[in-house]
């Protein structure tokens, strides 16, 4: 039997998505020139095409109101997640042609730039319309996908790229912190989706304090310690989740203990690519 899905509370996903896009504005509205121009783990982008990319990312929230709702099965956040490397040469292409034309200016210009899409998220989360979890809209993976979950993985987008602009702006810059309703949720968010990607009992993988779920084909554990415990902490987790991570270097590093023959979970990760 599948474990039972998990619940998350529109209110709270609405709450935590507008404290993280203030949060990220806080961080736009403080680059410099020179932080504009640095290198960050994705690929070969920039700060600056980083920046271009949260802002589509979030912007889309609103402009997605307006479209046309197509037919089909809607998706769930989980589902959602495992589908983003279909469209990851568009979103490149995107975030490439932004930080070419509205995002090419200077800290100023960009911060100002970065204000049009994610005030326009702060609006659209006070409006009736994302305010009925129920109600349907479009997705560029071309099915329907219910209210909360559109936001759900919006509030992944706001998480992640927060990590990696931190990331690439280096330890000596003065730090913006995740909103921790946003980082619980993001946390329990790719637990959940490892659990769908990977089903069974055989492993419990902790993160504590915001997450516990049981996953893998093998014996299911129901007493006492579990056999095969995976253990780490929730930046860690979503760094591994998304592909940020390598499992061998999480482990060196002693960000996550593994123990039982069956923890080793690197052939199931990313689950986000």
């Amino acid at each position: 039997m599948p474990p039972k899905s998990r619940t998350y509370q529109p209110p709270k996903v609405r709450a935590a998505l507008a404290a993280q896009t203030e949060a990220l504005r806080a961080a736009v509205h403080g680059l410099t020139e020179e932080q504009l121009e640095l290198p960050t783990r994705l690929g070969t982008w920039r700060v600056r095409e980083l920046v271009a990319h949260l802002g589509m990312a979030l912007g889309a929230l609103p402009q997605q109101l307006d479209v046309p709702v197509p037919a089909g099965a809607p998706l769930g956040a989980a589902e959602a997640i495992g589908l983003t490397r279909t469209v990851a040469d568009a979103v490149d292409e995107g975030a490439r042609a932004l930080a070419a034309a509205a995002y090419a200016g200077g800290p100023e210009a960009v911060a100002e730039e970065f204000d049009r899409p994610a005030l326009a998220v702060l609006k659209a989360l006070d409006g009736p319309d994302v305010a009925d979890p129920d109600r349907r809209i479009a997705t560029r993976l071309g099915r329907p996908i219910p209210m909360t979950d559109y936001l759900l993985t919006r509030l992944l987008e706001a998480v992640v790229h927060a990590d990696d602009l931190a990331d690439a702006l280096g330890p000596d810059a003065p730090a913006f912190p995740h909103d921790r309703q946003a980082l619980a949720t993001v946390t329990r968010l790719l637990a959940d989706a490892f659990a769908e990607r990977a089903p069974g009992g055989a492993v419990e993988l902790r993160i504590p304090p915001y997450a516990v779920v049981q996953a893998v084909e093998g014996p299911k554990h129901t007493r006492g310690t579990p056999p095969n415990v995976v253990e780490t902490d929730p930046l860690t987790w979503i760094r591994l989740a998304t592909g940020r991570l390598d499992w061998a270097a999480a482990q060196e590093s002693a960000a996550l203990t593994a123990s039982g023959e069956r923890s080793d979970l690197r052939e199931h990760l990313p689950v986000m690519g």
